[in-house]
């Protein structure tokens, strides 16, 4: 099973003092139930129309602050939770796009937390949250066709050796390591901040974990704190 330490620079540390995660690797089985993941969405969704959770508008708004500070414009480019939860908002539901992203993504709009999810093997060293000086290389799709852009000096991304893996911190993720339910090793981020209290989000990772292992059977999973709070 790999091992992953996810690094959190200086700079991003002294940006958002109180920013905590939970960093969980998975070393993947046979996806025998993907219709957990459906079922998942669906409650989501629901949990969402009706309101919650309580803290969500809060942990959202604290996002939208924090992208503020290293110049990100939220009302075009929110947080990938805040996105998740507008569309839910707009059409009542989301479209199922993959077992494992599916997943994920109703962990993000039920918990209102931004969560990435990862090949973690096609990643060149650690994952790193920096704020990039806009030299790094970020993979993307442009027309249908492959492309590259490059990150504004001073924005917040978490990147590897290679370049630049999700913009923004966490409003849109790269091509290269885009996960999927054929990966063998995955790696999911649930990123939070004060507004959101410590029992939801082990509450959110807990909730992932255990839909994991409904839908991949003797998959095995290491599950981290990271930041205020870890031990």
């Amino acid at each position: 099973m790999l091992s992953v330490l996810p690094l959190i620079d200086q700079a991003v540390a002294e940006l958002a003092p109180q920013f905590r995660a939970l960093s969980i690797v998975v070393q993947a089985a046979p996806l025998t139930h993907p219709e957990v993941a459906r079922a998942a969405l669906e409650r989501a969704c629901k949990a969402v129309l009706a309101g919650g959770p309580s803290w969500g508008e809060a942990h959202l708004n604290a996002w939208a602050d924090t992208f503020r500070k290293f110049g990100a414009k939220p009302q075009r480019t929110p947080c990938s939770a805040e996105a998740l939860r507008k569309r839910v908002l707009r059409d009542g539901s989301l479209p199922s796009l993959d077992p494992i992203v599916d997943l994920y993504n109703a962990i993000s709009i039920e918990y209102a937390i931004p969560v990435g999810g990862e090949n973690i093997e096609a990643y060149v060293g650690a994952p790193r949250l920096v704020i990039a000086d806009g030299s790094e290389p970020f993979d993307t799709m442009k027309e249908g066709a492959p492309a590259f852009e490059y990150p504004d000096a001073g924005e917040v991304v978490w990147c590897d050796d290679k370049g630049v893996t999700c913009r923004r911190w966490n409003w849109r993720q790269g091509v290269r390591t885009r996960l999927g339910a054929d990966a063998t090793s995955m790696w999911f981020i649930l990123e939070s901040l004060p507004a959101m209290p410590l029992e939801a989000l082990t509450q959110a990772g807990d909730k992932l974990i255990e839909g994991l292992e409904q839908m991949m059977p003797g998959v095995l999973i290491e599950s981290s704190l990271i930041g205020p709070g870890a031990r």
